[in-house]
């Protein structure tokens, strides 16, 4: 004689469904930012960032940007 089966606890369409919406609203309200704040932010980092990328194209030699190269296409390769 066999011991009865407990019922499942697993989650039915409709219990998924609600979590998932449950969970993009969620994250849609933390990404919630002042437009001032991110208009600046993006200022600054455009600044910066053409600045930076400048400045390091200049100062890499082209045996050390090959290195870069083979580096990056060596980890794009190892992830298929």
């Amino acid at each position: 004689m066999s011991m009865p089966r407990r019922a499942s606890k697993k989650e039915d369409e409709f219990q998924a469904a609600v979590r998932v919406i449950r969970t993009a609203v969620e994250n849609l309200e933390k990404k919630a930012v002042d437009p001032a704040v991110s208009a600046a932010a993006a200022a600054l980092s455009k600044l910066g960032a053409s600045k930076g990328g400048e400045a390091r194209a200049k100062s890499l030699t082209s045996k050390r940007r090959s290195e870069i190269a083979k580096k990056a296409a060596i980890a794009r390769w190892q992830r298929r």
